[in-house]
């Protein structure tokens, strides 16, 4: 099996079982910050929560509908941010967010499950649907408790 071919059946594996099986996918009790996320272009819908203190996240959960890469990366993200500071989920947002970035050099090889959507960059109507959920849990950072869009 070529390296190509066992990367898209890693992709494949992951995405899906995320996107089947998301990982904390719930209204999170406590939560004392929010927002929601939409991306019209695919229809992608998602709320995410966080329970914060001590400038930490404590917890993260996420709601919403979508296409199985908007539903895998809201997953992994809250695997990624969850019992970390808010500034380091505040570098990992920008991380992801030049990952997906097509006027930026190719980036540097992702790891975990991360690596598993890094093929997404090549398809540029899908960027919205991988980056949705980080972009909103930028928003609840920031306090926004409001409706963030894909769209300009």
């Amino acid at each position: 099996m070529s390296e190509t071919t066992e990367l898209q059946d890693l992709y494949r594996k992951t995405v899906l079982d995320h996107s089947r099986n998301p990982r904390n996918f719930h209204k999170l009790a406590g939560a004392n910050a929010k927002a929601e996320g939409h991306n019209p272009l695919c229809g992608d819908k998602v709320m995410v929560y966080l329970k914060l203190a001590d400038e930490a996240i404590e917890d993260v959960a996420f709601e919403g509908v979508g296409c199985a890469i908007a539903l895998a990366s809201a997953s992994i993200m809250t695997e990624q941010v969850t019992k970390k500071s808010c500034a380091t989920a505040r570098r990992e947002i920008e991380r992801v967010m030049r990952q997906f970035d097509r006027s930026r050099p190719e980036p540097e090889p992702e790891e975990g499950d991360m690596a598993a959507l890094s093929g997404v960059r090549a398809y540029p109507s899908r960027i919205k649907c991988a980056t949705l959920a980080w972009q909103t849990l930028a928003a609840a950072l920031d306090g926004e408790n409001l409706t963030i869009t894909t769209e300009e």
